[in-house]
């Protein structure tokens, strides 16, 4: 804790000071102790408590006043929150993560008036430019009144530029469950980060007992959960992730004519190399699906990077030749480690960067079930 060091901005003390109250009215109501408080006019907060259970914990907070005021030229029902501090448009938020762990990060709206909350991903937000908005509906609004927990998939103005992105909506009440939530959800991917969410919403006990739900949902008894994460460099990342790809890999070693199939631990490679009949080595990525499906029933997958390169907005999304197999997860929609298969070349072309994959895709009918579908395509002579 001591050698945590985060980025500090001064703010109104009286302005966001109903902020700070809100937060620490939510964790008294959940029947916590309070330990610590930061000052109001420094941001992010910084809270420390004691659980019911005893268990000490804190949270660094970014928070933002939510809203509903009508503005010009846009829509009646809408409500947002702009990340704000400071007066210079230029600058960017650093949404930082205790390495430590004993904090956790929220990146919120609060609606004092309403008695809500809507939390972002502060992982998907790091960096983010100042003075931006976030925008979520009415109807979602009603939903977290009505059900305290509601989570959503945010429709975005610049939707083929942005990654897709869940917001995460809890009634003042909620706000202990939603802080193990975000432990839990952090750096998984949004399809697995919206599941989880709506699992908190039909057991708020989940938190309790989450190791041991956790690990059932996963297919796996608890060691081999803690011998995975133990044996990937990449430790941090998403558990999920990791796990789609442990069960890919396993799976398609059961493939006939997989041979040499081994999953990649090296930052920025794809995630599976096999040979499929002697072949040369064919490169897999994994992807996990989103929640929602499209009208239309199928699975979407959002295939872009998180972030593109400052000199090309291009960079955020795929080549073909970057592997030739991309696989499907669509546990978080089905809950089965289950997946779907297509060769890079038969993806459809990015609409505005040339020799780049759209990043909007649909897991059609075109998608294979039997990865060795993909692999005879991609090995076939030309």
């Amino acid at each position: 804790m001591a050698a945590f060091e985060y980025q500090k901005w001064g703010v109104q003390r009286a302005a966001k000071q109903p902020l700070l109250d809100f937060l620490v009215e939510g964790l008294k109501a959940a029947g916590c102790v309070i330990l610590y408080v930061s000052d109001a006019a420094t941001a992010p907060f910084l809270i420390t408590f004691e659980t019911p259970l005893g268990e000490r914990h804190g949270v660094l907070v970014y928070a933002f006043f939510s809203n509903s005021k009508l503005t010009k030229n846009r829509p009646d029902d809408e409500h947002r929150f702009q990340i704000k501090y400071g007066s210079d448009t230029s600058t960017v938020l650093p949404i930082e993560q205790d390495p430590s762990r004993l904090l956790t990060t929220l990146f919120v709206g609060i609606d004092t008036e309403r008695g809500i909350l809507v939390g972002a991903d502060p992982v998907l937000h790091h960096q983010t430019p100042m003075f931006i908005s976030l925008e979520f509906k009415r109807q979602h609004v009603d939903s977290i009144l009505s059900k305290g927990w509601h989570a959503w998939e945010r429709e975005s103005r610049r939707r083929d530029s942005e990654p897709v992105e869940v917001l995460v909506g809890v009634a003042q009440h909620r706000l202990l469950d939603f802080i193990r939530f975000e432990r839990l959800s952090l750096g998984l991917d949004p399809g697995h980060r919206q599941l989880l969410a709506e699992q908190f919403l039909g057991s708020p006990v989940l938190a309790e007992t989450g190791s041991h739900a956790l690990t059932e949902e996963l297919g796996l008894d608890p060691r081999e959960v803690l011998d995975l994460i133990q044996g990937a460099s990449r430790l941090k990342m998403a558990v999920r992730g990791w796990v789609a790809e442990h069960h890919l890999e396993h799976y398609l070693q059961s493939i006939p004519g997989v041979e040499d199939c081994r999953r990649l631990d090296e930052e920025g490679r794809p995630d599976i190399e096999l040979r499929f009949r002697h072949s040369r080595p064919i490169l897999i990525e994994c992807k996990n699906v989103l929640r929602d499906r499209a009208a239309d029933g199928s699975a979407r997958v959002d295939f872009q990077r998180t972030r593109a390169s400052k000199n090309d907005p291009c960079s955020r999304y795929y080549r073909p030749d970057d592997f030739q197999v991309l696989a499907a997860c669509l546990h978080a929609v089905t809950e089965r480690w289950e997946y779907r298969f297509i060769p890079t070349l038969a993806l459809p072309s990015h609409a505005r960067c040339e020799g780049r994959i759209q990043n909007n895709l649909r897991v059609s009918a075109s998608w294979y079930e039997n990865p060795a579908d993909a692999f005879e395509l991609v090995t076939a002579p030309a």
